[in-house]
């Protein structure tokens, strides 16, 4: 089969996967002037003790020039947000979003289009409103800002397929695939290689991923009172479901207990991201990272809703019966293992595994000598991220561990100067 007739079956059952989700307006357009060449996601990730994508970032666009706009404070007039729907008051009124009036009582799917293709035909994407009978704040989810993580499209289906507006305090707005270029491509990064979750709150006369990023954060998150943005890991690399947040912030925290029993690790947003750029205009905001890109996994969709669902109980703004389990660890620090020779890793742990400091995390072997070396934890803790088993060079990420607190303490000299050392001072996990 040639590469156009590839590409064409490609876009063909995408389109067909869009239609299933109910997130397609039209197969016929979507996939116009989409290139058959998506240039390589390859790269090696992660500076120890911190998350950022740095070496990756070499082969994208800098957003380090880009003169983002600084965002307006949008949240001044309500309270704390755990007290929102106790303290609102009145009758439930008409939502007002991308020019349409939602009802009280009533759901509907709007368009919001952000940029045009090069036929100037535009690219929308669909945006998912429930408006409750109740007075309440505003909760937005996002999904696939990076194209190639579909986890939190399909939680985002499946939290509004089981939302009933007549039971809802407040509001709820989704947006399943922000990036859908990037989405159709099967890549991460918009079409000019460019990472969109580098440019909020954008500029509207920036390049075309900061007028996308504009454009997303005054149509929508705006009007929102917190934000919920759903990631996975990058590059061949899975996160244990868990929840990136800024616990400085009182709001944000009430956000990480509404989750539940997910693992929380505490990071403060890079500048660019979407988490970033609303936390500065007063929107509490935390990034879910679940599973890993390219693939549709259950069990981290199936967490990740449960995880949504028992933070709208927890806000009050719908009322059901939590059954969660034990609360699970909050992490304030964490570090990368990598991988000091190339060939093939193979991991001796899985996501979620409990470590102590030495033990054995994995091997990498090299397939001509045969040669092989182990990695070993640096600490006591747990493995929230890893790479998949793959062929691997040195300098790559493998393992992410959470650190526990006692073993933080132990070695805070160590950890701060490893800090230090990261130019970018990004603490955020393998995604976002």
């Amino acid at each position: 089969m040639n590469s156009i007739a590839r590409q064409s079956d490609t876009s063909s059952r995408i389109c067909q996967y869009l239609a299933v989700l109910g997130l397609v307006f039209s197969c016929s357009t979507a996939f116009a002037s989409e290139g058959s060449v998506d240039p390589s996601d390859n790269g090696v990730d992660i500076i120890e003790d911190s998350t950022e994508d740095t070496d990756s970032r070499s082969s994208e666009a800098s957003a380090a020039a880009e003169q983002l706009i600084e965002p307006e404070p949008v949240r001044e007039h309500m309270g704390p947000l755990a007290d929102a729907v106790t303290d609102a008051e009145g009758q439930a009124e008409p939502l007002v979003l991308l020019g349409t009036e939602i009802l009280p009582g009533t759901s509907q799917r709007l368009s919001w289009s952000a940029t045009e293709l090069f036929e100037g035909v535009p690219v929308s994407t669909p945006v998912l409103v429930a408006n409750g009978v109740l007075p309440g704040p505003t909760l937005c989810l996002t999904a696939a800002v990076h194209g190639d993580e579909l986890n939190g499209i399909e939680m985002v289906r499946r939290i509004f397929h089981d939302i009933e507006p007549k039971k809802l305090a407040g509001a709820l707005i989704g947006v399943p695939i922000v990036n859908v270029q990037g989405f159709r491509r099967g890549s991460r990064y918009l079409p000019d290689r460019r990472d969109l979750n580098r440019y909020f709150p954008g500029n509207p006369n920036g390049s075309a991923a900061a007028r996308i990023a504009h454009s997303l954060f005054t149509d929508v998150i705006a009007h929102c009172d917190a934000l919920v943005d759903l990631h996975t890991g990058s590059f061949e690399r899975a996160n244990l479901p868990q929840l990136r947040a800024d616990l400085r912030d009182p709001d944000v925290v009430t956000l990480a207990h509404g989750f539940g029993a997910m693992v929380v690790l505490h990071s403060r947003p890079g500048v660019g991201t979407l988490r970033y750029a609303a936390t500065r205009a007063g929107i509490p905001a935390v990034t879910v990272e679940a599973g890993g890109p390219s693939q549709l996994e259950l069990a981290e969709v199936k967490h990740g809703v449960k995880g949504v669902e028992t933070l709208l109980t927890a806000l009050g703004m719908t009322r059901r019966t939590r059954l969660w389990g034990d609360p699970e660890p909050v992490y304030y620090k964490s570090t990368w293992v990598r991988a000091n020779n190339g060939g093939i890793l193979l991991s001796d742990v899985s996501l979620g595994s409990s470590v102590r400091k030495g033990d054995v995390l994995g091997s990498i072997t090299d397939p001509m000598s045969n040669a092989r070396t182990e990695l070993h934890s640096p600490y006591s803790g747990r493995i929230i991220g890893m790479a998949r088993n793959q062929v691997v060079m040195p300098g790559f990420a493998a393992f992410h561990v959470g650190i526990q607190t006692d073993e933080v303490s132990a070695t805070e000299t160590e950890v701060e100067v490893a800090e230090k050392t990261d130019a970018g001072g990004y603490v955020d996990g393998m995604s976002e």
